[in-house]
């Protein structure tokens, strides 16, 4: 993924997100994430990054979930006609299913949206 790429996203994912100041920011050790002017658009937002360690695949194994299941559930079982076509269905599953409805079990099986409304004002340490 190029830097820009990157950027843009973090950038509208912190427009339509809106988040708080120390929200941590889990990533992989690649260079998009590590490049300076990511980091520092992390920093203008109060957003805390955290990178995996160097080698260590389990350091993100919750993102890497998320990613196994988007596949199971939508890649793998279509055929895109074009690279735009798998953008789009790729967004209209993560917004329309997976972060409004799909429930987890690591969240106390609820939807993603669900858990975020409703553990919103709770105090972090009652959360776990």
């Amino acid at each position: 993924m190029k830097q820009d790429l990157a950027i843009e996203a973090l950038k509208k994912a912190i427009a339509i997100r809106q988040p708080q100041p120390g929200l941590i920011h889990r990533s992989d050790r690649g260079s998009q994430y590590a490049a300076h002017d990511y980091r520092m658009l992390l920093k203008a937002h109060g957003i805390l990054p955290s990178m995996s360690g160097k080698g260590n695949c389990y350091d993100n194994a919750m993102v890497e979930t998320v990613f196994k299941t988007i596949k199971s559930e939508l890649i793998w079982r279509t055929v895109f006609q074009t690279r735009n076509h798998a953008i789009k269905a790729i967004g209209q599953h993560t917004d329309g299913f997976y972060n409004p409805i799909r429930r987890h079990s690591a969240l106390r099986y609820k939807s993603p949206i669900s858990y975020e409304m409703t553990t919103r004002n709770l105090e972090p340490e009652t959360l776990h």
